[in-house]
């Protein structure tokens, strides 16, 4: 039209007078275009395969095992110089009588026959075995028994570390943790914490706690004849009576008195016995 002048600024094209449009080009004229290539290479990345439910489960089993192995070393370490303080079956028995009767001594305060009849009545091989007596297991599965078979190391570390109860799982962790108390505690050590944390009577829980409820004497002033019978009521402490004894507990008394004296003799009461 005449007389009207249209500018056109560049990158825009007019089609009516005093109208301007956006093109898709850019300001150099030409059509921009999306940048395709870098996102096409984005996607051509390879994405790492998901991990499967199976082998994070593992990984976190794996972690779990090691955790409390971790665990039960430190317990295993800490307990071969400080006293421990309390166990699991312990604190159910507190719990269901109102209360236990527990006293630590240590090994200088126990009179050593104590020692003697304990591994005469409840393990003769303990300074000849690393924590499993093969003979007796033998034995015991021969007779179709598990009675007699157990160590003192392990019932250590079924009485320190684990719970009462028959059960699998607890003999699986008490055949792994045995052999670690074999390698870490003297035989001495061991034998110290079992008599310890015995149960003598129901509710009574070590052997000076079961001499001043017995005999009213503490446990370095024991005698051969008291030391056999508390050795004696080990196995069933709340169906025998150290103090008024059956005939059965008498004969087994004097089992123990012969056997502490035959390990003394032998030097099977080598590994644990004072000497003088």
């Amino acid at each position: 039209m005449a007389g009207c002048k249209v500018s056109r600024p560049h990158g825009f094209v007019t089609g009516l007078p005093g109208l301007t449009l956006k093109a898709p080009w850019g300001l150099s004229g030409r059509m921009t275009k999306a940048p395709r290539k870098k996102k096409e290479a984005e996607d051509a990345t390879p994405t790492p395969p998901r991990e499967s439910r199976f082998r994070r489960f593992r990984r976190w089993v794996r972690r779990c095992f090691a955790a409390l192995g971790g665990f039960y070393l430190l317990l295993i370490v800490l307990f071969s110089f400080l006293p421990p303080p309390i166990n699991l079956y312990q604190m159910g028995e507190a719990w269901r009588l109102g209360g236990i009767s527990k006293d630590w001594v240590g090994w200088d305060d126990i009179a050593p026959v104590m020692g003697r009849s304990v591994v005469a009545a409840e393990d003769a091989n303990f300074c000849l075995h690393w924590g499993f007596d093969m003979a007796a297991i033998r034995e015991a599965i021969e007779e179709g028994s598990s009675r007699g078979a157990s160590t003192l190391s392990q019932q250590v570390v079924k009485n320190t570390f684990l719970w009462h109860g028959r059960s699998w799982l607890r003999k699986a962790m008490e055949a792994g943790l045995t052999p670690v108390v074999e390698l870490l505690w003297s035989k001495q050590r061991i034998l110290e914490v079992y008599l310890n944390t015995a149960e003598f009577d129901e509710g009574v829980f070590g052997v000076q706690a079961a001499a001043q409820h017995y005999f009213g004497v503490d446990a370095r002033d024991l005698s051969d004849l008291q030391a056999a019978r508390l050795a004696a009521v080990l196995p069933d402490p709340k169906g025998r009576d150290a103090a008024n004894p059956s005939s059965f507990v008498r004969k087994r008394t004097r089992q123990i008195m012969s056997g502490a004296e035959t390990i003394a003799a032998d030097g099977r009461a080598g590994c644990f016995q004072r000497r003088d």
